[in-house]
């Protein structure tokens, strides 16, 4: 059987259906790895021959004059059975099956899929899907998504495992607009008819570009494997799992788009607390966990510091921070004096710290330098949460991000309230500088605390 990292480092690439029309997925695909830049060879197979988008089509997959390691499928499902057994007597290593139509949908896409299955084992190359956009591999270029574009290939360290192809496409392309945050790998799982969630997480274990593990399913194939995967990649990678079909609704649209079987949901969260696995509850909360594993430090204890101009929001950040199990540090009695050189008022000066109306008297630069300052060097002080009012342009923000850049000896999340545009704008530059910068208090706060659960899985007194 060849192993996930061999096709994942695949230097040569067939797209079998690729459409002598430039505007059809297969085509697209020839182009997107010209444009992206892969650097293996590649080649295209159909009936007709020619080429497309400059690259050479091949009336079958043996008349290709070189090795092929990798096989996209865009082809109907009737075709796919046969496919497969070329690339088997070709010496594919492994196959990516993108057509829909399988298991999913009735009787005779669960034959075709079965058949399919057989041909893998006995070969023993690796099939992703089928119904899924495949792999990504940011370190070679390599990818087999017609989706993809250049800033989805800008190296990083999450590697991402999605039973959905479209959304692992789709979220990948948003992780990377974030220009920072960038992935490592990214793997579509489709109906599973080989590859599965627990192998992408022993793959993910071993590549050492991964940092941060993110993955979306909707159903676990084999439990017992899985737990066993995720016991052994959680103590060196954080593990952050998205669940789809949690409820009856759910699961019966889950078993439609990738003929999933329903998992108990009570089971599946002791399952995950057991493993050390960190259960996300939404995309929105995904992408800011991972920007605080990937940017920031871990914390080595539970107490977090607020700094706000807004008392209604202080409020909120303090019923969140209860709600996540996060405490609201104690100032020691230096850190106190310090504050007090820049805030007037003594009750302002407490955890929360609310920085208004005295920013109005020292500015915005000194009152946050200040309070940073102070609360870095406070070793009672594990976290901060920095709330602002969001102005025209990023520049009164340099001074704090430079601040922050310089002195990641402890997680800082910065969340912005103002005008749309504003917050954009800050919020871009910040991200820029690898500053987790959420929409609420509250999410940076149960960001910070998967953190901390994490953080305290792995110490030694655990």
């Amino acid at each position: 059987m060849r192993t996930l990292k061999e096709v994942m480092e695949s230097g040569s690439l067939a797209v079998v259906g690729a459409s002598l029309d430039p505007f059809k997925p297969g085509a697209i695909l020839l182009k997107t790895l010209i444009d992206t830049g892969f650097k293996g060879k590649i080649a295209g197979v159909n009936p007709k021959g020619g080429s497309v988008n400059g690259v050479s089509l091949y009336s079958s997959l043996d008349k290709i004059p070189f090795d092929v390691d990798l096989a996209v499928m865009l082809i109907p499902p009737p075709l796919v059975p046969n496919a497969v057994h070329e690339c088997a007597k070709k010496g594919v290593k492994g196959v990516v099956i993108s057509s829909e139509g399988f298991a999913e949908s009735g009787e005779q896409g669960r034959h075709y899929q079965d058949e399919i299955s057989k041909i893998l084992q006995s070969s023993g190359m690796r099939g992703f899907g089928p119904n899924t956009l495949g792999i990504i591999n940011t370190s070679s270029g390599l990818t087999t998504s017609y989706f993809t574009d250049e800033n989805m290939l800008l190296p990083g360290g999450v590697g991402f495992v999605s039973q959905s192809g479209i959304f692992v496409g789709a979220l990948l392309r948003y992780i990377g607009s974030l220009e920072s945050l960038g992935i490592s790998k990214g793997i579509g799982l489709g109906n599973k008819i080989d590859v599965d969630e627990s192998d992408v997480l022993q793959y993910f274990l071993e590549d050492d570009q991964t940092r941060t593990i993110g993955m979306y399913i909707e159903d676990i194939r084999n439990g017992a494997k899985f737990i066993k995967s995720a016991k052994q990649a959680t103590p060196k990678k954080p593990v952050l799992l998205l669940k789809g079909g949690q409820t009856v609704e759910g699961s019966r649209a889950s078993a439609s788009h990738t003929a999933s079987l329903a998992v108990n949901n009570a089971v599946l969260n002791g399952a995950l607390q057991q493993s050390g696995i960190l259960r996300m509850n939404g995309i929105e909360e995904m992408i800011n966990t991972l920007m605080g594993f990937e940017w920031m430090p871990l914390p080595k204890g539970n107490n977090i510091a607020i700094v706000t101009f807004s008392g209604a929001q202080a409020i909120m950040s303090v019923d969140a921070a209860v709600k996540n199990n996060v405490s609201i540090a104690k100032f020691s009695k230096k850190t106190a004096e310090a504050l007090s050189h820049v805030i007037a008022t003594p009750s302002k000066a407490y955890n929360p710290i609310d920085i208004f109306p005295d920013m109005m008297v020292h500015g915005f630069d000194k009152i946050s330098m200040e309070i940073l300052k102070a609360l870095f060097e406070d070793k009672g002080v594990h976290g901060i949460v920095f709330i602002s009012f969001a102005v025209s342009g990023a520049e009164p923000f340099h001074l704090l991000s430079e601040f922050i850049s310089e002195n990641r000896s402890k997680p800082v999340f910065v969340s912005l309230l103002g005008a749309k545009e504003d917050t954009r704008s800050t919020s871009d530059y910040l991200l820029k500088q690898k500053i987790p910068c959420v929409a609420y208090p509250e999410m940076a706060i149960q960001a910070f605390s998967h953190m901390w659960s994490y953080a305290k899985r792995r110490m030694p007194s655990q």
